[in-house]
């Protein structure tokens, strides 16, 4: 509810004075107009106080109409001052690591990147997968549902083995490089060292600094020997088989860490999946959204109870004056 002329409120001061000198003056019945009656005057009866209270009642009611209570049905926001962020997710073949429950390491990862989607509605979001190669899963987009679709897609196997770190982190950059927003962000998550790739994570963290670009990275997991389920064939029926084998995986945290020291970021490490929720919600809070405006679009006029309860009361004051046989006028 808004008031689209707040300034007609003031007539609730005159219209308050305007009953209490009524009710001051009619105690005593001493009106000049109309004449009091004969003889001794005492406390008026209470329906000679009925007009002048109800005609104040009138003028605070007119007021409150002439300010013109509005219903607000929608707001439009205007100026939004987002955040242009891409996500950089690792797909290699450690990301099945069991270590994080209820599934692996990239099914909770991809969970808690929803869960962070759903708490910027008003953010531009790429997405990026990364294992031996580089590809954008999602380019820069407000439509978070579309994200989220594509996020479900990535999976382990779709891209030659290995971690590219410098190879996502460069993709990602390039999605940021025309943008225009004031904030410029990249959250690189993996949980290996880099192995492959082109392009050098070093030089890559170069290219997001030049663009102004700031990298969180967020180190998932613990290295040397986690179960990763592997398949393999079975000897004696032929048939491949999923296996739990514990397998060596190597990080770097130091690397990760100058990644983001280089371009003015912060380095996390997730040991599970709380972890990686509050590694998530932290950045949450640190890459907040402005916004500079919003603009009401459509409302309905709710004067008309106020007018017609203003009209009534004037009603009733007339008709009481007149029925006590003085002059409303």
């Amino acid at each position: 509810m808004r008031l689209a002329h707040p300034e007609w409120l003031l007539l609730l001061i005159p219209a308050a004075l305007l009953a209490a000198l009524w009710l001051i003056r009619r105690r005593w019945q001493r009106y000049p107009l109309p004449l009091p009656p004969r003889g001794r005057a005492g406390p008026a009866p209470l329906g000679a106080l009925v007009p002048g209270v109800a005609a104040a009642l009138a003028l605070a009611l007119v007021g409150v109409a002439l300010a013109r209570p509005q219903e607000v049905l929608s707001r439009r926001l205007m100026r939004a001052q987002g955040v242009d962020m891409a996500v950089v997710l690792d797909v290699s073949g450690s990301m099945a690591a069991l270590d994080f429950k209820p599934t692996d390491r990239l099914g909770v990862a991809k969970e808690v990147i929803r869960e962070f989607l759903d708490r910027r509605p008003n953010d531009r979001i790429a997405l990026v997968a990364f294992a031996g190669a580089a590809v954008t899963l999602c380019p820069l987009t407000l439509d978070h549902e579309v994200a989220k679709r594509l996020l479900d897609r990535a999976a382990i196997g779709q891209l030659p083995d290995g971690t590219a770190i410098g190879m996502g982190l460069g993709v990602a950059v390039n999605r940021l490089r025309r943008s225009r927003a004031r904030s410029k962000v990249i959250v690189l998550v993996t949980d290996g060292a880099n192995n492959a790739g082109e392009l050098d994570p070093h030089t890559a963290a170069e290219l997001a600094r030049n663009e102004g670009i700031v990298v969180h990275t967020v180190l998932v997991g613990t290295g040397g020997l986690v179960p990763i389920p592997v398949k393999v064939r079975d000897p004696l029926t032929g048939r491949t088989v999923t296996r739990i084998r514990r397998l060596q995986v190597e990080t770097n945290p130091g690397l990760l860490q100058e990644i983001a020291e280089t371009t003015g970021g912060r380095w996390f490490r997730a040991w599970d999946a709380e972890a990686l929720r509050k590694v998530f919600h932290t950045i949450d809070a640190m890459e907040k959204t402005e916004f500079t405006s919003t603009r009401l679009v459509h409302y309905r006029e709710r004067f008309d109870p106020w007018a017609l309860g203003a009209l009534c009361l004037l009603a009733l004051a007339l008709g009481t004056e007149t029925m006590l046989g003085r002059s409303p006028w």
